[in-house]
């Protein structure tokens, strides 16, 4: 594979973390995301890679972001859109005010930033966009209306873009894990050890990667294959 520039968002723990790490230790240029300061400087420490603190739901601090990825790397091939956050209620219970801030970060903020980023795609007429949804936009559960709302909605956005973007040779995979062993909604060790990992995710997205530029990968969901074993 040839060495790619990537940008990812959520980048300071889970599933962002373990790409950051895997893209960096393959030879890849990396510029990462989070809100964590203590969490960025410990990532990029590990892996060398570049870490910024921003919110994907601040305009000003996506425009910061592309700015200095492309100051600093000449140019994005690889746009991760991975920062998310949950919220679980019955409809009925809903506090509108954080249905309203989970979608500036799952939705509005994601578009945003590949907003910005797509026009440097189009351009040289090659990359890859990489959206983070769940298998909770596959199938509705008890108490995940925001949740999964806000994934479904990633999977219809990426289904645009891949229209859109396909003739400009930019590739656009909509990923669907199912519940990762991360800290997720401030709980973690909620998982048994059969269940995924975030490094399954992040080998799944370089594995897409490592495909002849060809061929698609439109959605990809993964499971852990057997989540009931006890070890």
């Amino acid at each position: 594979m040839d060495t790619r520039r990537f940008l990812i968002t959520g980048g300071s723990q889970g599933i962002g973390a373990a790409l950051v790490s895997l893209a960096r230790a393959q030879g890849h240029e990396v510029v990462f995301t989070g809100r964590d300061q203590a969490r960025i400087d410990q990532v990029a420490a590990e892996s060398g890679a570049v870490g910024l603190q921003a919110d994907v739901a601040v305009a000003d601090d996506n425009r910061r972001t592309v700015e200095a990825a492309v100051g600093r790397m000449g140019g994005i091939d690889v746009l991760v859109n991975n920062a998310g956050v949950g919220y679980l209620a019955e409809v009925g219970d809903i506090d509108m005010e954080r249905m309203r801030a989970l979608f500036d970060i799952n939705v509005f903020g994601l578009v945003d930033l590949t907003n910005r980023v797509a026009p440097l795609l189009k351009a040289q007429q090659s990359g890859y966009v990489f959206n983070i949804a769940s298998t909770s936009g596959m199938k509705g559960a008890k108490t995940g209306t925001v949740y999964a709302a806000s994934k479904w909605a990633v999977r219809g956005l990426s289904q645009c873009w891949q229209a859109e973007l396909r003739p400009h040779g930019v590739h656009v995979t909509c990923v669907c894990p199912s519940e990762v062993q991360t800290d997720w909604m401030g709980r973690t060790g909620r998982n048994n050890p059969n269940k995924l990992y975030a490094v399954d995710v992040a080998e799944t997205i370089m594995a897409a990667l490592a495909m002849h530029g060809r061929a698609l990968w439109p959605e990809l969901a993964i499971f852990a294959n057997n989540p009931w074993k006890e070890d």
